[in-house]
């Protein structure tokens, strides 16, 4: 009896164990630095989202025939958004790699391209075009 219980709970701490290194090992922590500071801007970002749903853009994310990063975006009517300026940032998803800010360039047709290492990365893209602001967010692998 004596070693069936040194047993279970011998598992039980080396698994509770094995899964706290894992937890600690894969997330930084960190969502924002100051949650006190977004609550207050929290009606502000409701706002912008509404404008940004009512401009009805779209956008794709995906990985290009180089492995680069490839956008294509359209309006509310399914055109080609061209003449965009578009930025994004690109974010690995366990911040185990540092960030990086991207400048997409135009190919054409509402296509935009960019450089970005391989791996899986979380962008958060933004979209200039007429004065009016978009955001974007989307995986990549």
């Amino acid at each position: 009896m004596a070693v069936i219980l040194v047993t279970f709970f011998g598992v039980v701490i080396a698994v509770n164990v094995l899964m706290a290194r894992l937890a600690s090992a894969t997330f930084g922590g960190t969502v924002v630095e100051n949650s006190y500071v977004a609550s207050q801007h929290f009606n502000g970002w409701l706002d912008e989202a509404r404008a940004q749903r009512k401009l009805g853009w779209k956008g794709a994310l995906a990985r290009g025939s180089d492995g680069g990063l490839e956008v294509v975006l359209s309006d509310a009517q399914g055109r080609a958004l061209e003449g965009a300026r578009v930025t994004a940032l690109a974010e690995h998803p366990l911040g185990l790699r540092d960030d990086i800010a991207v400048t997409l360039h135009a190919v054409g047709a509402g296509r935009y391209e960019a450089r970005l290492p391989a791996g899986r990365w979380r962008i958060k893209l933004t979209v200039r075009h007429g004065g009016a602001l978009w955001r974007m967010v989307g995986d990549v692998a």
